[in-house]
């Protein structure tokens, strides 16, 4: 019996370290949005911020004229409260004094900070980690893990229709792939 117990221990204290389990950004989408996204027409990069010159509405503001569902604040309710892990790309905000990240968009692709459209506000997560971390390359991916809130923020940069508060952000490691 004994036995048995330390067994046990020993494998429950294995999952209480162990990360949660990968949130797929599609689940952040109601069905209809992704029903609507597999199903859009071409977009055009045809823009000043696609030909590389950037004025002071640029950045991650969608342009007027999308498909409907590239403006979706449409959110997931079940996953109000959720803790979840998701992996994505950083667009720093806000630095402490130690020069970390301690406030940042997290994106489902490398480069969504300038490509044109960006992902719709119900594909931008706000993560908010008072801990920070050093960020010196925003095309390397993160895993963020915390607990995730349906809040719509928006900024001169860009609108998020859910913000993670952060117990754990690291860079994906190659033992991660």
């Amino acid at each position: 019996m004994r036995r048995f117990f330390l067994g046990c221990l020993v494998v429950f204290s294995g999952l209480t370290h162990a990360e949660l389990a990968e949130t797929d950004w599609l689940e952040l989408m109601p069905a209809s949005d992704r029903a609507a996204l597999e199903n859009m027409p071409q977009i055009s990069h045809d823009s000043p911020e696609g030909a590389g010159e950037f004025t002071s509405s640029g950045g991650l503001k969608q342009a007027k004229g999308l498909p409907a569902v590239m403006y979706s604040t449409n959110t997931v309710a079940a996953l109000d409260g959720k803790q979840l892990r998701l992996g994505g790309y950083p667009v720093p905000l806000e630095t402490d004094a130690k020069g970390r990240s301690t406030l940042f968009f997290l994106v489902p692709y490398p480069g969504a900070c300038i490509h044109v459209p960006p992902p719709p506000p119900n594909q931008l997560v706000l993560v908010r980690y008072p801990q920070g971390i050093e960020l010196t390359d925003i095309y390397a991916p993160l895993w963020v893990s915390g607990t995730l809130q349906v809040e719509t923020i928006g900024n001169d940069l860009a609108d998020a229709a859910y913000a993670l508060q952060a117990s754990q952000v690291r860079l994906v490691e190659e033992r991660d792939l």
